[in-house]
């Protein structure tokens, strides 16, 4: 498998289904070696032998970005594999916990999990990624923040708070390291068919067509269309872009 990434190492957190998954996925088919990290080990081992079935290169590093120590392993086992640690999608992420409850009523352990994972996780990941970028001189680190990092959502007040933060860090991270060659973007989904959103769509009857209903596309996304955004945003073909939140999302944001 060759590509744009050809002998890259790329990194994937929560590469075990989804987004992660698909991103996994492409990476590998644009030419990188692939480092799988997941809580979940059967889905990772999944999308590494997917990887590997489609000819390329890949392996699983379990891993909770919450744990400052599991984001340093993801990073030295890439290098220890690999070589190198070229682009890093810290994509690993959870829902907002109990559905549709108000800030006031939101519950302090939800809030502390979905921060801990969604924005400190981010966080945690870079702060193992870029030293080891630097010493090689460069590299691009894309996160997945979300519409909803963009614009206010009722009843999901953490996830809300988290992705906000993901796309001011994306901002922060890309001025302070453009002139060491490191770029910083984020991807900004909408509704996108997933695990996640799907066990939203089977609890609440008649969701999935009103959310569909607010893109203006009138679908949901697909896994493998962040993908690409990712794999773009990574790549040599966007070497003037950092520091930008890019929406993948039908149209929501345009309206």
């Amino acid at each position: 498998m060759a590509g744009s990434l050809d002998s890259k190492t790329a990194l994937v957190t929560g590469g075990g289904s989804g987004i992660g998954r698909a991103a996994s996925l492409a990476y590998a088919k644009d030419g990188a070696r692939v480092v799988v990290a997941d809580v979940n080990v059967e889905g990772g081992e999944e999308t590494v032998q997917m990887i590997k079935e489609a000819g390329g290169e890949a392996i699983l590093v379990h891993a909770d970005v919450s744990n400052p120590e599991d984001a340093q392993a993801m990073v030295d086992q890439a290098v220890g594999a690999f070589g190198s640690l070229d682009c890093a999608f810290n994509n690993a992420g959870i829902g907002g916990g109990r559905d549709r409850l108000l800030t006031a009523d939101y519950l302090e352990e939800d809030w502390d999990r979905v921060i801990s994972i969604n924005l400190k996780g981010v966080w945690l990941c870079m702060k193992a990624e870029i030293p080891q970028m630097l010493k090689q001189g460069g590299g691009a680190i894309v996160n997945t923040a979300s519409i909803a990092g963009l614009v206010g959502l009722s009843g999901t007040v953490a996830y809300v708070a988290a992705k906000h933060g993901v796309t001011g860090l994306t901002k922060a991270a890309a001025m302070e390291y453009a002139k060491s060659g490191i770029r910083v973007n984020a991807v900004c989904p909408g509704y996108i068919e997933t695990p996640l959103v799907q066990g939203i769509f089977e609890r609440v009857e008649g969701y999935r067509e009103r959310v569909a209903a607010r893109h203006p596309m009138d679908r949901l996304g697909e896994p493998e269309e962040i993908a690409q955004a990712v794999v773009w945003l990574s790549s040599d073909a966007a070497s003037f872009v950092t520091g930008h939140n890019m929406p993948v999302d039908g149209g929501y944001m345009a309206q």
